[in-house]
C-alpha cells in the first residue's frame, strides 16, 4: 500500500470561489502511473505558512505518507509560501526535481523561470512541491517522476510499483 498525501493551496479554492482541479489531476495522474494499491489523503487549505507546515507534519509524521505532493504557492506573489514552509519541515532539500521541473516547464512559458517548485524529505516522506495549474502538473510529475520510486526506496518508505505502459522508472541494477 502506497499513502500519498495530497496538499492544495489555494485562497480561492478552499473558499469556495472555484472548484480544485489541480488535487484531482495529481491524483489521476498518479493512479496512471502507480500499479500499487494507494491510499490518497486530501486537503485543501489556505495559502497560510502555519497551516501549510502544521499539514505537511501531519501527512507524514501522523499518516506516514509515502509521497505528499503540494499544488500551488509556488510562484512570486507575498502569499506564495510552499517552498518556505516546505524547507522548514524537511530534513533534507532535493534540488534536482525543481531544477528539472522549471527546465520543462520553459519549453511551454517562459515565465517558468518565476516557479520556486522544490522538494524534500521528512522522515520516509518524499514531499513535491509542485505549481497550481492543472496543466503545469502534467507537464512537472511526467519528468520527475522516474526517479521518484527509488528516491522513496532509499529513504525507507514503501516499495512503488509504475504502470510500464505508462510510464518508466529508473532503479540502478542490483550486482
Amino acid at each position: 500500500m502506497v499513502k500519498i498525501g495530497i496538499l492544495v493551496l489555494s485562497d480561492r479554492a478552499s473558499s469556495g470561489v472555484y472548484e480544485d482541479k489541480s488535487g484531482v489531476e495529481i491524483e489521476k495522474i498518479l493512479n496512471e502511473y502507480i500499479k500499487n494499491e494507494k491510499t490518497f489523503y486530501y486537503e485543501l487549505i489556505p495559502d497560510e505558512y502555519d497551516l501549510i507546515v502544521e499539514k505537511l507534519t501531519f501527512l507524514s509524521d501522523e499518516k506516514e505518507c509515502d509521497l505528499i505532493f503540494t499544488t500551488g504557492g509556488t510562484g512570486p506573489a507575498l502569499r506564495d509560501v510552499t517552498p518556505e514552509a516546505t524547507e522548514l519541515v524537511c530534513d533534507k532539500m532535493l534540488p534536482g526535481f525543481g531544477e528539472l521541473m522549471r527546465a520543462k516547464s520553459l519549453e511551454y512559458v517562459p515565465t517558468a523561470i518565476l516557479s520556486r517548485q522544490s522538494a524534500g524529505i521528512r522522515n520516509k516522506s518524499l514531499i513535491v512541491n509542485l505549481p497550481g495549474n492543472p496543466k503545469a502538473i502534467k507537464e512537472c510529475i511526467e519528468p520527475i517522476f522516474p526517479a521518484i520510486p527509488y528516491c522513496v526506496d532509499l529513504i525507507g518508505g514503501a516499495y512503488i510499483e509504475n504502470n510500464e505502459d505508462k510510464i518508466s522508472v529508473f532503479r540502478p541494477k542490483k550486482k
